[in-house]
């Protein structure tokens, strides 16, 4: 199953990331979302993480010219995905939006087509069970920012094949990442740890143990980690860890019921960097009138 032209739904922080990555990593990439404005903003991060990558020496003048020339937009996804030999969807962490998804990709995609999810901790099988080629369905977790993180998460549902799992492997390391294939369960690796971590995290700054900033210093500098868990997660966002936080709860029992502070923040709208206050306030420059 040779993978030439990969088709990215969902244009966001992640869809972006995604794109740059099999862009670089020599496919041909189309990048959909039906906000023109979405995929403006979307080519214009991408460019300016090419920079970045010239900056630390990863990525050569050519190689961003090379990879800019790669990636064309759509803004449907019939229209996206009918060429495609791998579909990525990017959509945001609600199962029933990537069930939908990937009903229209069953309509519009060629025979043969692989269908992966970016799901952080959904049910991969459950999505699949949508389609008439469950054996073609996948998950690839990508993790944020995708430029700069190293790991892939390929995640092996009930009926995916060997074939299609052996694919998406061959397609992460030309994008340049670590990968590691594992079988579906709630929360995966990466999701299932972090998720346990920072709401343990919430717990003791609720409970007044420490500050956030005591906190973060000790995960980073006692267990050396890069970031501390109230920096990651204003990075994801409060409200993806709280949706995965939930769904750990329902499939996996009540050591990850989600802390009340954790859920108080996410009420108040502190959502992290995207909403310019999280566990930490961040500067929002002043919109143009």
């Amino acid at each position: 199953m040779d993978v030439k032209t990969i088709t990215v739904i969902g244009a966001g922080t992640m869809g972006r990331g995604i794109a740059y990555a099999a862009a670089l990593g020599g496919f041909r990439t189309i990048l959909e979302d039906v906000q023109p404005e979405q995929l403006q903003q979307a080519l214009a991060t991408i460019s300016t993480s090419l920079d970045e990558g010239m900056q630390r020496g990863k990525v050569t003048a050519q190689q961003k010219i090379e990879t800019l020339a790669r990636i064309s937009t759509a803004n449907s996804v019939d229209l996206a995905c009918r060429d495609a030999d791998l579909i990525i969807e990017a959509v945001p962490e609600d199962l029933e939006m990537k069930i939908d998804i990937f009903c229209i990709l069953e309509k519009f995609a060629r025979p043969g087509a692989i269908f992966a999810t970016n799901t952080s901790s959904l049910s991969v099988t459950e999505i699949a069970a949508v389609t008439s080629r469950p054996e073609l369905c996948i998950g690839l977790h990508f993790f944020n920012p995708v430029p700069k993180m190293k790991l892939l998460e390929i995640v092996r549902a009930l009926e995916t094949s060997e074939q299609t799992v052996n694919a998406c492997r061959e397609v992460g390391i030309k994008m340049g990442k670590e990968v590691v294939v594992i079988r579906e369960s709630p929360g995966f690796i990466t999701s299932r740890i972090n998720a346990m971590i920072g709401n343990e995290a919430f717990y003791m700054l609720e409970q007044g143990i420490a500050s956030a900033r005591e906190i973060d210093t000790a995960i980073k500098l006692g267990l050396n980690h890069p970031m501390g868990p109230f920096e990651l997660v204003d990075l994801v966002g409060l409200d993806v860890r709280l949706s995965i936080l939930e769904y750990l709860h329902r499939t996996l029992g009540e050591k990850f019921r989600p802390c009340p502070l954790l859920v108080q923040h996410v009420k108040a709208g502190r959502l992290g960097r995207k909403a310019g206050r999280g566990v930490y306030e961040y500067h929002q420059p002043e919109k143009k009138v």
